[in-house]
């Protein structure tokens, strides 16, 4: 089973993230944030992994704390269920139109943190959810799962697809990643013997 379950608590968010990532695409999420809520279920669906997120945070002030939190909180249960690495495909890639818009997502399953990010949204909030902070959540996976990400939104007039594409290709490299290459069975996907 690769599944792990993590607690963050501090004095601006208390967080709780459990994970399978061998899961059927379900997602519980409870974050007081209904946008982020949206993104996280593409995550899961589209990754097929199972998301079980629970969050309070300051949202009196904003959502950075919160946001931020749980990206940091899902690396860290990732990096517990990704296990030893052994016989993954390691990386994921995925291109992913939401009628206008198109992005796409390469990951490496590394041991390496790294985000780079080059999308320009066309404002700078969907609903009353500012869009800044999809790099706040990201940059908190990435440094927390030790994964490396690069996330190019190709196309876009619409903030609320360009995000989604986001997601949804982000979920779709994780799926692929997380393959397990009969052909690797037993092996470390890397030249240098670890991750």
């Amino acid at each position: 089973m690769r599944s792990a379950q993590v607690t963050r608590n501090t004095l601006e968010t208390q967080i709780n993230v459990k994970l399978d990532l061998d899961g059927t695409g379900k997602a519980t999420l409870n974050t007081g944030l209904p946008f982020l809520e949206h993104m996280l279920d593409q995550v899961a669906r589209h990754g097929m992994v199972d998301l079980d997120i629970a969050a309070k945070g300051d949202l009196h002030i904003d959502a950075h704390h919160t946001v931020e939190d749980i990206g940091i909180t899902l690396g860290q249960a990732f990096n517990q269920a990704v296990g030893d690495k052994k016989g993954l495909r390691r990386y994921g890639h995925a291109y992913v139109p939401l009628d206008e818009a198109l992005s796409r997502v390469v990951l490496d399953i590394s041991g390496r943190p790294g985000l780079v990010f080059n999308v320009d949204f066309v404002r700078s909030n969907v609903g009353e959810f500012e869009v800044d902070l999809v790099r706040e959540f990201f940059q908190g996976f990435v440094n927390h799962a030790l994964v490396t990400v690069h996330i190019d939104n190709l196309a876009g007039d619409n903030a609320h697809h360009q995000v989604e594409t986001i997601f949804k290709g982000f979920g779709r490299a994780l799926r692929m990643a997380l393959e397990v290459d009969p052909r690797m069975a037993g092996m470390m996907p890397s030249t240098k013997g670890t991750l």
